[in-house]
């Protein structure tokens, strides 16, 4: 599977720029990209302001999205604020080639920054089938929490996390990436932001993937770029048959 990671500076509550960067770096992308990645809230940065800058789930941001994703025949995931029955959320979409999408309501909210105070949190995962891959898909600080994210009872080829993670523990951010990893003998592809917000916050980018075994497919990326990669399926079951680590994993309830 032929994937592309869209790692840049979000420019601040801007809905319109940032969408029209993002609209011009995937319709230069080559035609046979299988899934885009985008950071967390791509289209404002981390807000906490939801009330200016959110919309409807069918709204402006989702129709360019599914466009992009019908144009270029693609996939395409990331992140941007929704308001629902007088409700704030931080949904993630993974919108299929064909228009049609998926979301995931981030259940673990940023309490340092008040993210729980805004925002409503989800209870469901979303794990999707494309292209024979399942795929399981998070954002940002749900990378703390390993629980959410173990292999139980729903098996899964690619962990995804989506996020607005800042510079100064990004040495957790590799670290955790790395372990979840490992732990689930996945492949793990992680976009971030990068630049700087008006809060001062300072966001290195260091989006990457790993494969099952712990080994950097693509090392952290620093600054504005897009870089492209192929995961391949068959060496992960082959490891997975060989190792059988998952089969001695301890069962668990998440409630």
């Amino acid at each position: 599977m032929k994937t592309a990671l869209i790692q840049f500076d979000t420019i601040w509550e801007d809905k319109q720029a940032n969408l029209e960067y993002v609209q011009d770096k995937i319709l230069n992308l080559p035609n046979d990209i299988d899934l885009i990645f985008l950071p967390e809230m791509f289209t404002t940065g981390f807000t906490m302001n939801p009330e200016m800058v959110a919309e409807e789930e069918q709204g402006e941001t989702l129709q360019i999205i599914q466009k992009l994703a019908l144009d270029k025949q693609t996939a395409i995931t990331g992140s941007w604020v929704v308001k629902e029955d007088n409700n704030y959320y931080n949904r993630l979409f993974f919108v299929f080639p064909d228009g049609s999408y998926k979301t995931y309501n981030k259940r673990h909210l940023f309490t340092l920054a008040g993210e729980e105070k805004v925002y409503r949190s989800g209870d469901e995962k979303l794990i999707v089938s494309y292209k024979g891959w399942n795929i399981y898909l998070l954002i940002c600080y749900d990378l703390r929490f390993p629980v959410f994210s173990r292999i139980v009872n729903e098996n899964y080829d690619l962990l995804v996390y989506v996020a607005s993670w800042p510079d100064r523990r990004i040495d957790a951010w590799d670290a955790l990436l790395k372990a979840r990893a490992i732990e689930n003998m996945s492949y793990v592809v992680a976009v971030n932001r990068c630049g700087t917000d008006p809060n001062g916050v300072e966001y290195s980018g260091h989006s990457q993937a790993i494969d099952f075994m712990g080994k950097y497919i693509v090392k952290p990326l620093i600054n504005e770029q897009i870089y492209i990669t192929e995961l391949e399926k068959d060496p992960l079951q082959t490891a997975r048959q060989k190792f059988a680590f998952l089969n001695d994993a301890d069962d668990f309830e998440i409630k």
